[in-house]
């Protein structure tokens, strides 16, 4: 048996390898730049070189180092606590020890009779986080990359419910020859709804922005015009926390008007839905049990591995006939639930099993706990800024979302104010103490501070800030 224990001695000095810089990665992100300090171009030199002979290929160990090497500096320390760019969170351990597992497993969970546990495992997990958001208990779900494709699957599922009352059946006949199907929309919504309608086939004439004039929040009186405006099918999308000011419509009250217009409700929620968690935060989205579906994203936070998200359907038989699909060489399982009849993917990883062990390792508590202490430090940071004379707080934070903007104290010149900030983004991300990023907002340049990691701690604001006052003062 040499052959054999030759193989798995250079499997166990890989995997070993992979382990160790992995651990010495995470360690080091307290002193490591936040920013990445090389550029893609630098990267793909050192990356570049002729391909391994076939016959010969590489040792594992040799590839992994030599990949961890080339990639140095390439990545953006968007796991550290000071990290406030987009929406993005870090991992938990036993979440990223799970996902490890997955590769490890490597089975195809998109049926049970491809991966057994990873079906089982994903049940138990979904079923979880219905409870933990207080969804209805007949919602399907689907485990998916992130929201983009959670929407895609919710909107595909209100499509095929909506062209169905009508006696139309899309998935046979597709949309050309149907009425068009109109999506409502909070004018500050994300472009994962305009993507998803063009994935559809929807196209980007039947986004309608309804004005919020500056609230971030849908009237009814704006939400009832626009029904009476548009006939035919429509589908209603409001905001669980936008990505500017954090803004929750009013579900209670706009869902059962959207629904007496008969219109399919769709809530996008890939960071703000987690509030409904927090005892504290619960209040912001009342009412949002009513709607049909929802959208939302684990890997923010929840604090998986990159990527999971979730789609929520509460009429489970649209959601099935928009995904499912059977073929003589798929088996089906006889009892128990194939993720396949819920998602547009017929091969992925078991995202399940991540989700699993976060929600195991919090606990509902924990998982609020994280929350509530996420918008505290949020607030800190922004109450800090707010004492800098060159900062402007455009938008405090209603969770965790804030919008500041630098500005000459002296001065009076807005577009000079937009460079300034610009320049203010630039410059903190170049210390790599910090890393921010930009958004317009109200027609000006402002920076977005979001903060959905588990790691971030007081220290972190401390140096943050103390960051952000250094170059302060020599803002021009």
């Amino acid at each position: 048996m040499p052959a054999e224990n030759t193989r798995l001695t250079a499997q166990a000095e890989a995997l070993e390898a992979g382990f160790r810089h992995a651990l010495d990665h995470l360690n080091g992100l307290d002193h490591r730049s936040v920013a990445a300090t090389r550029t893609p171009s630098e990267i793909r030199s050192r990356l570049s070189g002729h391909l391994p002979a076939p016959q010969l290929g590489e040792d594992p160990k040799r590839v992994v180092d030599a990949l961890v090497d080339a990639c140095e500096g390439g990545h953006l320390g968007s796991p550290s606590g000071r990290f406030f760019a987009w929406v993005i969170g870090g991992t938990l351990t036993s979440a990223l020890a799970a996902d490890w597992l997955a590769s490890a497993w490597d089975n195809n969970a998109v049926n049970q009779a491809c991966g057994p546990a990873a079906c089982a495992v994903e049940e138990v997990a979904g079923g979880w986080i219905k409870s933990l958001l207080g969804l209805p208990t007949e919602a399907s779900f689907a485990l998916t990359t992130g929201c983009q494709m959670a929407h895609a699957t919710a909107l595909a599922a209100a499509r095929n419910a909506l062209y169905a009352g009508i006696g139309h059946d899309v998935e046979v006949e597709g949309v050309s020859g149907a009425p068009p199907l109109t999506l409502l929309t909070n004018d500050q919504r994300h472009g994962s709804i305009d993507r998803a309608a063009r994935l559809l086939g929807l196209g980007a004439k039947a986004l309608v922005a309804i004005p919020t004039k500056g609230t971030g929040r849908i009237s009814p009186e704006a939400l009832t015009q626009a029904l009476i405006d548009h006939r035919g099918p429509k589908i209603v999308v409001l905001n669980a926390g936008d990505l500017n000011l954090g803004a929750f419509d009013d579900f209670a009250s706009l869902i059962p008007l959207a629904k007496a217009h008969g219109a399919w409700v769709h809530i996008d929620g890939a960071f703000g839905l987690w509030a409904r968690v927090s005892p504290r935060f619960a209040p912001l989205v009342a009412g949002v049990e009513l709607a049909d579906s929802w959208a939302t994203d684990a890997h923010k936070w929840l604090n998986t591995p990159i990527d999971c998200g979730l789609a929520f359907v509460k009429d489970e038989a649209a959601h099935r006939r928009a995904m499912a699909f059977r073929v003589s060489y798929i088996t089906a399982a006889a009892e128990g639930r194939d993720p396949m009849d819920f998602t547009p993917e017929w091969t992925r990883r078991g995202r399940g099993f991540a989700l699993y062990a976060a929600v195991r390792e919090l606990g509902q508590q924990g998982i609020a706990a994280m929350i509530e202490r996420c918008c505290d430090l949020t607030k800190d940071l922004v109450e800090g800024l707010a004492q800098l004379p060159q900062c402007e707080v455009v938008a405090y934070p209603v969770l965790n979302q804030a919008l500041v903007r630098f500005t000459d104290p002296k001065g009076s010149d807005p577009d000079a104010d937009d460079r300034r900030t610009d320049a203010m983004i630039a410059a903190i991300n170049a210390t790599g103490e910090a890393f921010f990023s930009g958004s317009t907002f109200g027609g000006r340049r402002v920076m977005r501070i979001s903060l959905v990691n588990w790691r971030t701690s007081a220290d972190d604001i401390r140096r943050t800030l103390a960051c952000i006052s250094d170059l302060a003062r020599n803002l021009t």
